[in-house]
C-alpha cells in the first residue's frame, strides 16, 4: 500500500510539473493571430506556433516510447535529408496550419500523455534507448526519466517561447 501512495504521489508531482510548463506555454500564445504565431522575431528559426508543434512532437514520440520501446523514437542515425526536411517543417507554422489547431493537437497529446502515466503499473518500467551519437551504448531510460526529459523540453522551450513572444510585441509569461 506504501509503494502505491508513493507512486501516485510521484505521479501526481511529475504529472503536476509538466501541467505547470504546458500552461505557461499555451499562455504566451494568448491572444496571437495564425500570422504572429508564425512569425520568427529572432535570428533563430523559431516561431512561437512551431515550438508548440515541437513540444506537441516530441511528448508524443516519448510517450510512444515508454510503451513501445526504442522503435518509437526511429532511426535518428540513417534518416534522409527528406525526413530531416520534414522534421524542420516541425518548428515552424505552415500554410493551412492556425493556432487553434496546433493548440487542439497539444491538448489531444497531453491528455494521452496524463492517461498514459496514471495507468502505466511502475515508473521504472524501461527500454533501452536507439544507437545515437548523444547517448552512451546501453544506455536504458525508465518511464520517469522520460517523463522528466519531457518535463525539461517543455520547460526549455516554454522559456524560447517567452523570449519570442516578448520581441514579438512586448507581451511576457515569466516575469
Amino acid at each position: 500500500m506504501l509503494e502505491t501512495t508513493t507512486n501516485n504521489g510521484e505521479r501526481a508531482e511529475l504529472l503536476a510539473a509538466l501541467a505547470g510548463h504546458r500552461r505557461s506555454l499555451r499562455h504566451t500564445v494568448r491572444d496571437l493571430t495564425d500570422e504572429q504565431a508564425g512569425l520568427r522575431t529572432t535570428e533563430s528559426e523559431l516561431c512561437l506556433g512551431g515550438l508548440i508543434k515541437h513540444v506537441t512532437s516530441v511528448e508524443r514520440i516519448w510517450a510512444a516510447f515508454i510503451q513501445e520501446g526504442p522503435a518509437a523514437l526511429g532511426g535518428v542515425t540513417d534518416m534522409t535529408e527528406a525526413d530531416w526536411a520534414a522534421r524542420a517543417d516541425e518548428f515552424r507554422m505552415l500554410p493551412g496550419e492556425t493556432l487553434t489547431g496546433v493548440l487542439d493537437a497539444y491538448a489531444e497529446v497531453a491528455c494521452r500523455t496524463d492517461e498514459l502515466v496514471g495507468t502505466l503499473p511502475d515508473l521504472d518500467v524501461d527500454h533501452p534507448l536507439p544507437d545515437a551519437p548523444w547517448s552512451a551504448p546501453g544506455t536504458r531510460w525508465s518511464a520517469r526519466r522520460v517523463l522528466l526529459h519531457v518535463i525539461g523540453e517543455t520547460a526549455q522551450h516554454s522559456g524560447h517561447a517567452d523570449i519570442i513572444r516578448e520581441s514579438l510585441d512586448g507581451a511576457r509569461t515569466m516575469g
